[in-house]
């Protein structure tokens, strides 16, 4: 994938963006020193990018989150340190948004800025096996309220249609369709479809832009 200097990640509850910014971080950080993580997903908090924090530590990865993050407060504050996603423009940033248009609301904060420098990609993370986006239409609205509510449009979707540790290459190569059928009407192209690393040489060049993970385990407290 060729990164813009900030990529957001968006998508209704469960759609897995956080561990597709937490692959994507590590995966930027194979060719460039600046590597930023921000966590602005004040809805969730279960499953954050902090769980990766020993991990982002070891990569040299700096991580924006929540002072609140992983503790048993769910306030909506966002870090102060936020704003540097828009004034250090020699970092690299993966942005995990939030779920839905109450997390998009903190994007807001950030999005004129965002917008003035222009370098950036809006990317919408789409799951047909969670309950509330099982087709096309339905995640077309969720989009459009993200849209709405983060003050950003969208430049691309991820198809991250998923079962956990449960999918199959089977699960994955259904999900196209409906990938397709979401791109047709959002006039947006897929950019990645995502994989579990042990699933990507069964699907390698069946699907195009197939990009490899591994899942996020969050820690037993």
């Amino acid at each position: 994938m060729n990164y813009k200097r900030l990529t957001l990640l968006c998508g209704h509850y469960g759609s897995g963006k956080t561990n597709i910014a937490v692959n994507m971080a590590l995966d930027l950080r194979k060719s460039f020193d600046n590597v930023t993580v921000a966590d602005l997903d004040i809805v969730n908090p279960y499953f954050r990018t902090k769980d990766s924090s020993d991990e982002f530590e070891k990569a040299g990865i700096r991580l924006i989150v929540s002072e609140f993050a992983n503790t048993n407060l769910d306030l909506p504050s966002m870090p102060q340190d936020m704003y540097a996603l828009t004034d250090d423009r020699t970092m690299k940033a993966v942005i995990d948004v939030g779920g839905d248009d109450r997390g998009a609301l903190a994007l807001g904060r950030l999005a004129p800025k965002i917008i003035e420098e222009n370098d950036y990609e809006m990317l919408m993370v789409i799951n047909k096996f969670r309950p509330l986006t099982p087709d096309a239409e339905s995640t077309i609205e969720v989009m459009r309220e993200i849209e709405a509510a983060g003050g950003i449009r969208f430049t691309g979707l991820i198809n991250n249609s998923n079962l956990g540790d449960e999918t199959t290459a089977e699960n994955v190569l259904k999900s196209v369709e409906y990938a397709n059928a979401v791109s047709s009407l959002s006039h947006l192209p897929v950019v990645l479809t995502t994989v579990q690393k042990e699933l990507y040489n069964v699907l390698n060049g069946k699907i195009e832009n197939l990009f490899p993970m591994t899942l996020q385990k969050k820690p037993i407290n």
